[in-house]
Order: C-alpha cells, then sequence, then structure tokens
C-alpha cells in the first residue's frame, strides 16, 4: 500500500497520522482502547487490516492497550527501533506499514511473555457478532 503523505493526511487525521506516520506515541491512559474489553478484532486505522483479537488482549497497567500475541503472524511487521537512545523493537501494519506501537519481552504472565504496547490511535475495533 504505496500512499504519499499528503495521502496520508487526507486519511487520517491529525493524531492519528502523528503516531501512525511519524512514529508518534500518544500520552498513556488517555487512548480510546486502554480500558476496553469488548469482544472482536483490533484492526489498523489507516487500513483496515486485522491485527489483533480481543481474546490476546490484557491489562498491563502500561496506559496503552497491550496484546500478547498479533492476528497471525503475516499481520505485522517488527524491525530494531534504536531511536530515543534505546533499543526497542518497532510493531508496523504489516499491509500498509503504520506505526502501530512497540513489542516488549515482559509480558510475564502471558503465554508468549510478550507484550505488544500499542497506540489507540492506530487501531479500529470491529465488534465480535
Amino acid at each position: 500500500m504505496n500512499k504519499t503523505n499528503q495521502e496520508w493526511q487526507k486519511i487520517l487525521d491529525p493524531e492519528t497520522y502523528r503516531i501512525m506516520r511519524e512514529k508518534g506515541t500518544e500520552r498513556p491512559h488517555t487512548g480510546q482502547y486502554d480500558q476496553f474489553w469488548e469482544a472482536g478484532t483490533y484492526v489498523c486505522k489507516a487500513c483496515n487490516a486485522p491485527l489483533f483479537v480481543s481474546e490476546t488482549k490484557f491489562d498491563a497497567g502500561c496506559g496503552w492497550p497491550s496484546f500478547y500475541k498479533g492476528i497471525d503472524s503475516a499481520a505485522i511487521i517488527e524491525k530494531p527501533d534504536y531511536s530515543h537512545g534505546m533499543h526497542r523493537v518497532e510493531v508496523l501494519c504489516a499491509n500498509c506499514e503504520g506505526h502501530l506501537g512497540h513489542v516488549f519481552p515482559d509480558g510475564y504472565n502471558t503465554p508468549t511473555g510478550l507484550r505488544y504496547c500499542i497506540n489507540s490511535a492506530a487501531l479500529g475495533f470491529k465488534k465480535q457478532e
């Protein structure tokens, strides 16, 4: 999915653009999906690609929606991120390459041991029927 920055600016609201295209982050405990527990599928806000299912969401207490795995291995891209003077692993939508957040190996009480820390502003939600 190749779009110019100008095309993305027309599609995305300013906060979502800042997060997904400029690799920003939202303030902790402010996102719509931080303490949201309905059953369904979380999708990419930019392209609607399915990313995570509610069954893998957990309350990590970090202030952002947290998941212990993606919907499938092809849905997300993980790549090294050395910004801000630290080593992290960035999480991107595999379909549009929009920045979603980061994954950390500190999901101690999860089946995978991982915590996908995702910005609410990068997500949409499709309720389970």
